[in-house]
């Protein structure tokens, strides 16, 4: 891996608000391009600054022309796209059970992926261990990403003559909460509690020498949905192993001071219910799982609807969207179920009913919004 010194991309640069004005522009352009006169009416940046700001970027490889375009008056334009090739972030989604690692380029298309078993009770040095070597593993299957810096993971790879090199940006890790998005520490895992306090984002970059970010799955998901254009305010279910939701408040995921939000799960829906993993009682994942576990799929949906409903009236959201491996055996019974929660509540209230869909990404979602995290920040789309 490519470390952020040296002939890499500095990120110093790259994350000021201006330059990641340019290069979100750069990437919803897509391949067409845009000419440096149109980023600066889009911007408000002056022609001047945005010329320093896209020689800066074709310097570091980010930016290339896309050929010209004929002007009203005068000569033709050059437009500019982003080089998608010219960085990439790995994401990492730690489930219960198993571990799912994507390779994604600056667009955020998915250019390699890994899925292993993986026991997240093993404890945090086998963790640690099992996402180091499938990172290794993962990178080391794409021939433009080498590394310069000593103890990285493509530390003894150097490029061929003549070959182009390419920076791995950095890792990002999504998995169950609750944890310090801030500072990379995770608090009890709901079922975990041996992971109370382990700084996990330390832990990964001293390993791999490059930048690590550490979030729950259902924000890395959230994020991932929200840069893929998912717009306005929504919630993203997550119904796999748990029962999470991902939250976005005016196109900003919402995480709480102490990054606490979106702990859907575990609101009580009944007093006297099934004991949670998280030490409470009749707690709509509880509830959730346990119809899940007895085949009855379509209570499971009507539970999860209840849930949706009361968090629907709480945030008045635009849409909910269902994602998790539990909801993709049956997606059609699980948006069913909850979207006729909500339409009778929408009855009852006589409000609009709020939509509900399935999630785009399948069962890669939070792996790729893992990655976004990393090159979310590039386009001032890392939310914090």
């Amino acid at each position: 891996m490519r470390g952020v010194q040296g002939g890499g991309v500095n990120l110093g640069a790259l994350r000021s608000h201006n330059t990641a004005l340019v290069l979100d522009l750069l990437r919803t352009a897509g391949d067409e391009g845009i000419s440096r006169l149109e980023l600066a009416e889009r911007t408000g940046l002056t022609p001047q600054a945005v010329s320093k700001i896209t020689a800066r970027l074709r310097e570091d490889g980010l930016a290339a022309e896309a050929g010209r375009r004929a002007s009203t008056g005068g000569k033709p334009r050059t437009v500019l796209r982003l080089v998608p090739e010219a960085g990439h972030a790995v994401g990492v989604h730690l489930d219960r059970d198993e571990l799912r690692a994507v390779l994604v380029d600056l667009k955020g298309r998915v250019v390699g992926e890994r899925r292993v078993p993986l026991e997240l009770g093993a404890g945090a040095e086998a963790v640690v261990e099992g996402v180091v070597g499938d990172a290794r593993l993962l990178v080391g299957d794409a021939p433009e990403l080498v590394g310069d810096a000593p103890g990285s993971v493509r530390d003894a790879l150097r490029p061929a003559p003549g070959a182009g090199v390419r920076a791995l940006l950095g890792l990002g890790v999504a998995l169950p909460g609750p944890l310090d998005h801030s500072r990379g520490v995770l608090h009890r895992v709901t079922g975990f509690p041996e992971w109370d306090g382990f700084p996990l984002r330390d832990a990964l970059a001293g390993r791999l020498g490059v930048p690590v970010v550490v979030d729950k799955d259902t924000n890395a998901a959230a994020l991932g949905l929200a840069v893929g254009g998912e717009g306005g305010s929504f919630a993203y279910l997550h119904l796999g192993t748990g029962l999470g939701a991902g939250l976005v408040i005016g196109g900003s995921v919402h995480r709480g001071t102490r990054t606490g939000a979106g702990e859907f799960g575990h609101q009580v829906i009944q007093l006297d219910g099934p004991p949670c993993t998280c030490g409470d009682r009749g707690c709509v994942e509880a509830l959730c799982l346990r119809a899940v576990a007895r085949g009855d799929v379509e209570e499971a949906a009507r539970i999860l609807g209840a849930g949706a409903a009361n968090l629907v009236g709480l945030l008045d959201i635009d849409v909910v969207l269902l994602g998790g491996r539990t909801v993709a055996a049956a997606p059609e019974v699980y948006v069913r179920g909850v979207e006729a929660v909500l339409q009778a509540r929408a009855r009852r209230t006589g409000e609009g009913a709020v939509p509900v869909r399935l999630a785009p990404g399948g069962g890669r979602g939070v792996a790729v919004g893992a990655a976004q995290l990393v090159v979310g920040a590039l386009f001032g789309r890392g939310d914090g």
